[in-house]
């Protein structure tokens, strides 16, 4: 990470919280049905859904289920991404932090919940909330003005190439996607970073 932000450490963070399902009508749920739907909000993540259903008409129902399927399985079975709550706790002690996810408020709400991050967050922005949700860069641009910190000094970490318009350290879902971040890396255990996260406080 060393050379990354121009030296300097960011004045606040923006999290992204996103995840999504596919498989009821048949349909299998391999990387290229995953491409389609992820990084996507609920509706466009169900009008892709119903397009390759061949169901072209059926996206508000489906999103109806997805919202209800997805939330249910969140609730009971949902884990934080590995290294997730070591890196929020280290970030959120030096800088504020926002998460900022495409899914709808009540979706977010218990990924938060079941992650044991709902009280690590000052700021949450789910995609329910905005004009636009991603890929529009407004809901980053958001979280960075409810945290008081222009987008230029604030920094999202992201899992799929949306909503940008602040720097970017990108955890791709999909590896063999291109994912053109300012920095990709693999985990977010990440050595690398997390030693440049722990020199935040200490400047």
């Amino acid at each position: 990470m060393k050379g990354f932000f121009g030296g300097r450490n960011p004045r606040a963070v923006v999290f992204d919280c996103d995840g999504l399902l596919f498989a009821r009508r048949g349909l299998p749920f391999g990387a290229d049905e995953k491409a389609l739907v992820i990084g996507k909000s609920l509706p466009a993540a169900a009008d892709a859904m119903a397009a390759a259903a061949g169901e072209p008409d059926a996206g508000a129902e489906i999103a109806d289920e997805l919202l209800r399927l997805v939330t249910e399985v969140v609730t009971a079975k949902a884990e934080a991404m590995p290294g997730a709550r070591e890196l929020v706790e280290l970030t959120a002690a030096a800088v504020p932090v926002a998460v900022a996810s495409n899914s709808p408020r009540a979706l977010l709400d218990a990924a938060l919940v079941r992650g044991g991050l709902a009280e690590m967050f000052p700021v949450k922005l789910a995609a329910d909330e905005v004009t636009a949700p991603k890929p529009d860069p407004e809901m980053y641009l958001t979280a960075c003005g409810l945290l008081n910190v222009e987008p230029a000094d604030a920094l999202a970490f992201e899992d799929s190439m949306t909503g940008l318009g602040v720097p970017v350290i990108g955890v791709p879902t999909l590896k063999h996607q291109d994912f053109p971040a300012d920095v990709v890396i693999g985990s977010l255990r990440d050595e690398e970073l997390l030693s440049w996260v722990r020199g935040w406080s200490r400047r």
